[in-house]
């Protein structure tokens, strides 16, 4: 009886301790352009050192939370694609795009099965209709709840994807008069 007594007096002691804690809300610090006793020019916002080199990684000043700031160079045209690149593409889609979009790209991945909502189909007129460019800012990006892949996938990477999904929607689009004629024969005398 005694223990539980002794040990209601500790919680009940507890919130006065609040104080001692950290806060992490409440931090003490300098608003920019405040005024500073610190620095002997009163300004609490340094100005950049001489020498520093102002960078960004990849395509776009952007953090992995998604959140984008100015071009860090201009968005060029993708690369010619060859099959290496589509081979590299296909490898790199399986990795990170397979698990939601699925390896055929209609969006019923092994995450969606498990109760993850549904990406979007990539064989949609409105994905077919999306440019280069945009399906490479969305892999650096993201999109609603998929998160950017800016640092995880580097941009030669991303444009061999943005090519392997071309491929996978032309596999879902083509019509015979697509292949070439010496293929056509060739699928004419294999068809069933």
């Amino acid at each position: 009886m005694m223990q539980l007594i002794l040990a209601g007096l500790c919680l009940s002691l507890l919130p006065g301790c609040e104080k001692a804690m950290r806060n992490m809300y409440e931090q003490p610090k300098y608003e920019p352009l405040a005024e500073s006793s610190l620095w002997p020019d009163g300004q609490s916002a340094r100005p950049i050192e001489p020498g520093v080199v102002v960078s960004s990684a990849g395509t776009f000043a952007a953090s992995s939370s998604g959140r984008r700031g100015d071009l860090a160079q201009p968005v060029r045209t993708p690369p010619r694609v060859t099959i290496e690149a589509l081979r590299r593409g296909r490898e790199r889609y399986d990795i990170y795009c397979a698990p939601c979009h699925s390896v055929t790209g209609d969006g019923d991945g092994m995450v969606v099965r498990r109760g993850f909502p549904a990406p979007a189909s990539l064989h949609t007129p409105l994905m077919r209709a999306a440019s280069d460019a945009h399906l490479f800012d969305v892999i650096t990006s993201g999109y609603g709840v998929m998160y950017p892949f800016a640092d995880r996938i580097g941009p030669p990477d991303r444009w061999a994807i943005v090519a392997y999904v071309r491929a996978l929607q032309l596999s879902q689009h083509a019509s015979i008069v697509d292949v070439p004629q010496v293929e056509q024969r060739v699928l004419r005398e294999e068809a069933p």
